[in-house]
C-alpha cells in the first residue's frame, strides 16, 4: 500500500506538487527545489542554534561525563540515569543534534514522493516532465542502466558535490573532537568508536543520492552545504 493514498497524505502531496509546479514556472523547476530547501533550512535556524548550544554544553560536560563513565562502568543502568540527570540539571538535551534532520524528514519525503508518483490526486503528475539542466528531476541513478544522455552528467556533479561536502563535514567533526577533553579508561574506546561512526554519517547522503530522484539529490546537496556552513557560524554565535 502506498502511504500517500491515505486522504491526509494524499492532500499534502497534492498541495506540495502544485506548489512546486507553480514555483517552477516562476523560477525554474530546479530553482524551486533550491528555494524550498533554503526556506526549510532558514526556518530550522532556531533548531540549529539549539544544536550548537548542546554541542558546546556537551564539550563543557565532557570531564564530568567521563567521571560518571568511570564510576558506573559496571552498572550501565545507573550510568544511564546519572548521565540523563546531569543533562537535565545542566538543561542540555542529548538529542538536540537530531532536530534538524528529523524536522527535514517530512519535507524530503514529500519531495521524494512528488517526483516518483505517476499520478497525484488522480491526475498525471506534471513534475515528472520537469528537468534540471536537461535531466528529468524524477530520474534516478538506477534509470541510467537503460541509457545515459549527456544531460545525465548532472547526476555525477551532484554526487561529487555531496562527496566533497561529506569529506569537509568529517574533517570539521574531527577537529571538534580533537578540541574536546580526551576521556580515559573504557570511555576512551567508546569515544573512538563514536568518532568513527560520526565520521561516516555525512556519507549517508551520498548513498541516499544513489536511490532517490534527482530532485531529492538536489535537495540533499543544498541542505548538506547549508549545514556545513551553518554549524561553525552558529557555534561562533553561541560562544560569543
Amino acid at each position: 500500500m502506498n502511504i500517500f493514498d491515505l486522504p491526509v497524505l494524499s492532500a499534502l502531496l497534492a498541495a506540495a506538487t502544485a506548489a512546486l509546479a507553480v514555483l517552477g514556472t516562476i523560477v525554474t523547476p530546479g530553482g524551486a527545489i533550491v528555494l524550498v530547501t533554503i526556506a526549510v533550512r532558514a526556518a530550522l535556524i532556531p533548531a540549529g542554534i539549539s544544536m550548537a548550544r548542546a554541542e558546546v554544553a556537551r564539550r563543557r560536560l565532557a570531564p564530568r561525563l567521563a567521571e560518571l563513565q568511570k564510576r558506573w562502568r559496571r552498572n550501565p543502568a545507573r550510568l544511564r540515569r546519572e548521565t540523563l540527570a546531569l543533562y537535565a540539571a545542566e538543561k542540555v538535551s542529548p538529542y538536540a543534534g537530531f532536530l534538524p534532520a528529523l524536522a527535514q524528514a517530512p519535507v524530503l519525503t514529500l519531495v521524494y514522493a512528488a517526483f516518483v508518483s505517476p499520478t497525484v490526486a488522480g491526475a498525471p503528475n506534471p513534475l515528472l516532465e520537469t528537468t534540471f539542466f536537461g535531466a528529468e528531476l524524477g530520474r534516478r541513478v538506477g534509470d541510467l542502466i537503460a541509457g545515459i544522455a549527456v544531460s545525465d552528467l548532472v547526476f555525477a556533479v551532484l554526487i561529487a558535490a555531496l562527496v566533497v561536502v561529506a569529506v569537509l563535514a568529517r574533517r570539521a567533526a574531527r577537529r571538534m573532537a580533537a578540541q574536546a577533553p580526551a576521556p580515559a579508561g573504557p570511555a576512551a574506546d567508546q569515544a573512538v568508536l563514536i568518532a568513527r561512526v560520526v565520521g561516516l554519517v555525512p556519507f549517508l547522503t551520498v548513498v541516499a543520492a544513489l536511490f532517490v530522484p534527482l530532485a531529492a539529490s538536489l535537495y540533499l546537496v543544498v541542505s548538506s552545504t547549508w549545514s556545513l556552513v551553518e554549524r561553525p557560524l552558529l557555534r561562533r554565535y553561541v560562544t560569543g
